[in-house]
């Protein structure tokens, strides 16, 4: 279950405007949070009501900070987690950033660090902005174009494919607040979603206006991989917004309340779960481990790289389910030492595979990018390790069972030998009918285990100088009857010592062939995970490829032929990719 939080919590805070450190405290929350979890992160001007928006996806109409003055409310990145309202297995994560274009902060490098983390960590990107998409509102979104020098997608030198975005960034809703026009062009209506794709039209030509024109619409366009589009009407008058979040709905303008709950239900209803670039879906816990490894290389004065924020987060991934996965087979192994001594090694074999099995199930579910299979590899040597501890208790548990059992059995033959009942004339046939009582009587008992026989062997070689010593004090026998009497002792013993060994070699070849069974039960269910992998990394590469379908036919309506060109080569590496069958290597 995700830790409920009645407020917000500062994320990333902005120390003196120029410095963004990772909040412990909020750190600690995300780690705590095993569900997949929905990013909503909203970015634009201080004083367009962005908090608003976020405390309506939260449900309240408080907790975001709002202003009523000219002053910046939110300073860093702000966290809300709150259980998700429609799905029970997720949890909704609410980022409210701080204002861009504070003239208090005079530096818009930190603006532009603020709108670089809200997308690398969110699944859904939400832009507010006042008025109407034009070229202002455009040029307030200028950091989209600065994207690509302060987020770095691949660790090697080469430039990074910018066909690879969109598989990284989020979705892109746009917000436009105090809309006063009518959603009209060349006298038809139309859509909000039109109207934000017809403000995203390129022009044509070659020029720098032209060029400074089109930068922002083709970042946008080309790095998130969906455009949705929102408009409202002012809330109320002035004096209503200085005390917004005191007001009912009732008090509030009510087409104002119909937009604001009609994006409501879009962004609940549409914003997916994070994702890593290739499906794999992202959790609290995760969540923060990517927040620190950005806030990490900011702080140091370097890019932040996505793929080696993924690399160290798989490393502590890979290393915890390795941990989780071991603390299940304990427990689960934990179950049954009550049950020990198991009747034969196959029993408890039986018992070691169905753990070994949750075990890895465990593994499975949090494992990332395990290249090798180099953690499932050191889990499973932890595991056949701890196997062997296991087996040794189940083989003391036998020894000590039949141990006590023989002791409780023989306890008249022991007190006789001691009275030297049996060092008289006929002693030895007594002998011998004692201790067939005692073997039947021990053969017959029930849950002795897989030492039963060596247990019984060592009791016979035990009482081998005692039984030689009562044969030569009988004097009823003949030496001809002693020296057949030795005999037969001497075949009994090599064949019972002949049956311990072909029950351990029987037991040794029930460890191979456990092994052999284990090693397919690991390369199974790893072949599920990566089939589950690849038709995550398909589903991602079909809406990236009808993302860029659409860009295409931007391009294409529009005569941007050179454009059209690298778009097509990036849809058929796509579609070339769903349609190949990655090879399996299986080196456990």
């Amino acid at each position: 279950m995700a830790p409920l939080l009645s407020k917000p919590i500062c994320l990333i805070e902005n120390v003196d405007g120029n410095r963004l450190t990772l909040n412990k405290d909020a750190e600690k929350i995300l780690l705590e949070i095993s569900q997949p979890v929905v990013v909503i992160a909203i970015v634009g001007k201080y004083r367009t009501g962005k908090s608003y928006l976020m405390n309506k996806l939260a449900g309240s109409r408080k907790g975001f900070a709002l202003g009523s003055s000219i002053e910046s409310m939110t300073k860093g990145i702000w966290m809300w987690c709150v259980p998700h309202p429609q799905n029970s297995g997720q949890t909704l994560v609410l980022l409210d950033t701080e204002g861009l274009g504070d003239v208090e902060k005079g530096d818009c490098k930190n603006d532009a660090w603020i709108f670089s983390l809200a997308v690398m960590l969110s699944s859904s990107l939400v832009f507010n902005s006042l008025g109407t998409i034009d070229q202002q509102s455009m040029e307030q979104l200028h950091y989209v174009t600065e994207l690509t020098k302060l987020i770095k997608l691949k660790s090697s030198s080469k430039k990074d494919n910018t066909g690879e975005y969109k598989r990284y960034f989020p979705s892109l809703t746009w917000c436009v607040r105090d809309f006063t026009l009518i959603l009209n062009k060349k006298g038809k209506a139309i859509t909000e979603d039109e109207y934000l794709m017809s403000s995203l039209q390129l022009k044509n030509g070659t020029d720098k206006i032209i060029k400074d024109y089109n930068l922002p619409r083709e970042c946008i366009l080309h790095f998130f991989h969906t455009h949705k589009c929102f408009v409202f009407d002012r809330p109320g008058s002035k004096n209503k917004l200085q005390k917004l979040e005191e007001l009912e709905e009732s008090e509030l303008d009510e087409e104002f309340v119909e937009q604001a709950t009609r994006f409501y239900s879009y962004m609940i209803h549409h914003s997916r779960v994070k994702s890593l670039a290739g499906g794999a879906e992202v959790t609290g816990r995760m969540l923060g481990v990517l927040a620190s490894s950005y806030v990490t290389a900011i702080q140091s004065g370097t890019v932040p790289c996505m793929e080696n924020a993924v690399l160290a987060l798989a490393e502590i991934e890979n290393t915890g389910a390795k941990q989780d996965a071991m603390s299940k087979y304990q427990c689960e192994m934990d179950k049954h030492v009550s049950k020990f001594p198991t009747e034969s090694q196959q029993e408890f074999l039986n018992m070691h595979m169905e753990c070994e099995k949750e075990a890895i199930k465990v593994f499975m579910g949090r494992s990332l990018n395990d290249k090798d299979q180099k953690y499932q590899r050191e889990l499973k040597e932890l595991i056949d390790n701890k196997m062997i501890e296991y087996s040794t208790k189940n083989e003391k548990a036998s020894r000590d069972f039949c141990r006590k059992l023989l002791q409780e059995l023989s306890a008249t033959m022991e007190n006789d030998i001691l009275k030297g009942k049996y060092s008289v004339p006929g002693g030895h046939k007594l002998y011998l009918m004692e201790k067939l009582k005692v073997m039947e009587g021990y053969n017959a008992r029930p849950g002795k285990g897989i030492k039963a026989l060596e247990v019984m062997q060592e009791f016979i070689s035990e009482k081998k100088d005692i039984e030689a010593a009562i044969v030569q004090a009988d004097e009823t026998l003949t030496e001809k009857e002693r020296q057949l009497a030795e005999e037969r002792a001497q075949t009994e013993n090599a064949e019972r010592e002949k049956q311990v060994m072909e029950q351990n070699n029987k037991n040794l070849q029930q460890r191979m062939d456990d092994q052999a069974r284990s090693f397919e039960q690991h390369k199974e269910m790893l072949m599920d995970k990566m089939e589950q992998d690849r038709k995550m990394m398909v589903q991602q590469n079909e809406l990236v490829i009808a993302q860029k379908l659409k860009e295409q036919e931007i391009m294409m309506k529009h005569g941007f032929n050179d454009k059209m060109s690298a778009l097509q080569n990036e849809i058929r590496n796509l579609q070339e990719l769903n349609r190949g069958q990655p090879g399996i290597c299986i080196i456990i």
